[in-house]
């Protein structure tokens, strides 16, 4: 039995959007001929997906949210520790959905384990939607038989993973409109006030102090050059943009982050803290140490830290400690490696990966808290300073006409 998407017109001329189960798309019409319905397009699910993915349509392809998927995970936990088949948790969980895309997505997974496939196999289908770890970790739920427990842990990780993207993002929000402001500010006092302020010291013929000229001079090349300016920054950042999809380009470039002063250590905290998350739940969930290594790797979004976890990876698998072979990357905290040196010595690694993960969570929180809170005062102080030249490069004339006046 598959999953069919039908578009139909009642016996009224009203037209209907659906979803609808049955083992040929000929049954499907049927169905809504048994309505008193006129059937315009029915069409599978999966082959619809298969084509479009082939013409590069998004049909399908936007994915879940964090929290949609962390919604979704948790209720079909939930109905499977109920005792549910899989196939029946899915068909629940799918009518639950508000979005017919999300639907859709779950009675295709629902039609390939009717198919006779295990939950993870039908999840790959889907790869763009549900990541590799996600699969791993539902595979190794249902090889060891905690398929419920698993998917308690995936929504518990899947809603951390979104709590903490959204602190960062309700911490960005003042920032960026401090940003904005600041800049429309400078340019709306360079393009308009300041012509006309100036335009009065420059008919008086007297002489002018350096900043006023500077402004006058920024001034007039602002109003001039400024679509120059946009066009160039716009065509910069496409530039960069584009050269970074080149897997060299990119790599040298991580490589340059990972040097910088204080972006480096960001970019090393915030990379240990998803990597060791995701090897957490991943060795917790039944998954071989080795095989956890390579998924988690997937999630390291700084390459040049990725390619040495793949290589840690090879070394484990050649028989090395997971300690030994992190440390020899040089991009893991001494804190977190001596955490896993104490979980391998004690045999307690995924207790030990998982308070590694915690602290991990912690230090890269509290880096961005440090950031955010020294970024702020340091934009003011940035505005105050532009301002504040901008106002001596008036009043420093005025005072120098009063001057000569009296």
């Amino acid at each position: 039995m598959a999953a069919f998407e039908f578009t139909a017109l009642d016996h009224q001329g009203k037209q209907h959007k659906g979803t609808l189960e049955a083992d040929s798309g000929r049954q499907v019409r049927q169905m809504l001929r048994d309505k008193q319905w006129t059937p315009l397009s029915v069409s599978s699910l999966a082959d619809r997906r298969r084509s479009d993915t082939a013409g590069k349509k998004l049909w399908l392809r936007r994915g879940m949210s964090a929290i949609e998927l962390a919604t979704v995970t948790r209720q079909l936990a939930t109905l499977i520790q109920a005792a549910m088949p899989v196939e029946e948790a899915l068909n629940a969980v799918a009518a639950q959905q508000e979005k017919r895309r999300i639907k859709n997505l779950l009675l295709a997974v629902r039609s390939r384990v009717l198919e006779g496939y295990t939950l993870a196999k039908s999840l790959e289908a889907f790869g763009d939607v549900f990541p590799p770890m996600y699969r791993a970790t539902v595979a190794a739920g249902e090889h060891s038989g905690y398929l419920d427990r698993v998917l308690d842990r995936l929504a518990d990780y899947t809603e951390a993973r979104m709590r903490s993207g959204q602190k960062v993002q309700q911490a960005l929000v003042y920032p960026i409109i401090l940003m904005v402001a600041s800049v429309g500010i400078v340019g709306f006092l360079l393009g308009f006030v300041v012509p006309d302020v100036v335009k009065v010291f420059l008919d008086s013929g007297q002489e002018l102090p350096l900043i006023t000229e500077l402004l006058i001079s920024a001034s007039t090349g602002f109003q001039i050059w400024w679509p120059v300016l946009l066009g160039t920054f716009v065509v910069l950042i496409v530039s960069l943009r584009y050269l970074l999809q080149k897997e060299a380009i990119r790599l040298v470039w991580h490589q340059t982050l990972l040097k910088l002063p204080v972006i480096g250590r960001f970019v090393r905290t915030a990379n240990a803290a998803r990597f060791a998350s995701t090897l957490s739940i991943l060795t917790r969930s039944g998954v071989s140490l080795v095989e956890a290594l390579v998924i988690a790797a997937q999630v390291v979004s700084n390459d040049a830290i990725r390619l040495a976890v793949q290589e840690s990876a090879k070394r484990v698998s050649e028989g090395s400690s997971l300690n030994w072979a992190l440390a020899e990357t040089g991009y893991f905290p001494p804190l977190m490696l001596h955490m896993i040196a104490s979980g391998e010595a004690t045999g307690e690694l995924d207790q030990m990966l998982e308070r590694t993960a915690q602290n991990q969570q912690m230090e890269l929180e509290g880096r961005i808290t440090i950031m955010l809170g020294l970024l702020e005062p340091l934009m003011l102080v940035f505005m105050g300073g532009v301002v504040m030249l901008i106002v001596l490069a008036i009043l420093l004339p005025i005072l120098n006409m009063n001057q000569l006046l009296s």
